[in-house]
């Protein structure tokens, strides 16, 4: 089943990151190779859809993420209703 969240924090050192459901359940972790596309990392408040898998004996993780199509973040949607008129 797929869900969707924002990214609450990524640490591109450590490879790994949080991730807040939509519901507003508690953030679930996860890591670099639970992305979809490793080759670009998830930035604080975007938008990623994802599927949860336990571990450690019922420790739940996002896996299989990837980002929400068509999403700017507010100030670049600011700028872009400027531009247009």
């Amino acid at each position: 089943m797929a869900y969707s969240g924002t990214i609450k924090s990524y640490n591109a050192a450590k490879g790994a990151g949080t991730i807040t459901p939509q519901k507003g359940d508690t953030a679930l972790p996860f890591n670099k190779s639970d992305l979809q596309n490793q080759a670009q990392e998830p930035r604080e408040g975007q938008p990623y859809s994802y599927e949860t898998r336990e571990v450690n004996g019922g420790n739940v993780h996002a896996t299989s993420m990837h980002p929400k199509q068509n999403h700017a973040p507010q100030g670049q949607k600011a700028q872009a209703r400027q531009q247009q008129g």
